[in-house]
């Protein structure tokens, strides 16, 4: 199970949201199986639907 906090705290090159997007695609590519939202991701960007934008992108991924 992948932690978000996990993916942001190793990857301070991210700064966007859209970047985070990426990111978790990512992760689910690599074989991670479950995205756990522990931590609200804290950009300027981030939408108020952040929650069904990253578990959209984690599922479906480049698909969307």
């Amino acid at each position: 199970m992948a932690n978000l906090s996990d993916l942001i705290i190793q990857h301070p090159e991210v700064t966007t949201f859209e970047d985070l997007k990426k990111l978790v695609v990512e992760a689910a590519k690599g074989g991670e199986r479950f995205l756990h939202f522990d931590v609200k991701p804290d950009y300027r960007d981030t939408p108020r639907n952040w929650e069904i934008k990253l578990e959209t992108a984690f599922y479906w991924g480049d698909r969307v």
